[in-house]
């Protein structure tokens, strides 16, 4: 107890002078000391460019956006769409679940915009990092490549109707079409696309489970589900044909990529 006391005493003295020491030397310099943070050649030059540092920290802000980047202009979204129906119309509820699908989407969007990609960064990122390019001709040339796949890929009505709804004018090249434009027309085809593939890979199930349904309602099994017995008859259908193989390999061959 007695070491207690004495360690508790000391304590409190300590504090105590401590507080009295911190008031003392406010007493003595009542104004606080200037504080500033500088960001090692984070600045705007002389000749009005961007240096390294702040390129890097616009870099890294910019990387916010980069999963509204990958819904709307990558072949992410009918990846994903073409998957989730195939697995709807197969009828296994949650398998594969929503992981399994959203990991392979991502990797089969790089697989497939590789191209595009690369030709991002040669013609575009890497001048401009490398301080060769112009800040405004450094974004043109590292969206065009970018811009010309979302055309290509995109209806041409679907081109038509956000050229009426943005009041574009038509223009003469690819380069010319608008982010504005390009990205809702590409996110609209891709969902046309996507949904017609869909029904496509739906509609021998949805014939499989008809025929299994009128097979029991003629031998009056109405009591039975028929789930129980066509969702047997569709994963062995899907096996037998190696579906994954074939549905993945198509969508790949959907894309024209440049």
């Amino acid at each position: 107890m007695n070491r207690a006391r004495a360690l508790i005493s000391f304590l409190a003295t300590t504090t105590l002078l401590g507080g009295v020491g911190i008031s003392s030397a406010l007493a003595q310099s009542p104004e606080v000391p200037a504080l500033s943070l500088q960001l090692g050649g984070a600045s705007l030059q002389t000749d009005g460019s961007v240096s390294s540092a702040l390129k890097i920290s616009l870099m890294i802000a910019a990387l916010s956006f980069l999963p509204a980047m990958i819904l709307s202009m990558t072949c992410f979204t009918r990846i994903a769409v073409v998957l989730g129906m195939t697995r709807t119309a197969l009828g296994t509820m949650s398998l594969p679940p929503n992981l399994v699908i959203t990991g392979l989407s991502l990797f089969l969007t790089f697989a497939i915009m590789h191209p595009v990609f690369s030709a991002m960064y040669t013609q575009g990122l890497r001048p401009y990092l490398d301080g060769q390019m112009a800040d405004e001709e450094a974004f043109e040339k590292t969206m065009a490549p970018l811009k010309k796949f979302l055309v290509h890929n995109a209806r041409e009505k679907d081109l038509a109707l956000f050229l009426e709804i943005t009041k574009s004018e038509a223009p003469n090249d690819v380069e010319d079409v608008p982010l504005i434009v390009a990205v809702p027309a590409f996110v609209l085809s891709e969902l046309h696309l996507a949904f017609q593939i869909g029904f496509l890979i739906a509609l021998p199930f949805l014939v499989l489970d008809m025929v299994v349904s009128s097979v029991l309602t003629s031998m009056s099994m109405i009591t039975l589900p028929p789930v129980v017995i066509s969702l047997p008859l569709k994963l062995m259908l899907f096996v037998i044909v190696d579906g994954w193989h074939l549905i993945i390999g198509s969508l790949v061959q959907t894309y024209r990529v440049l």
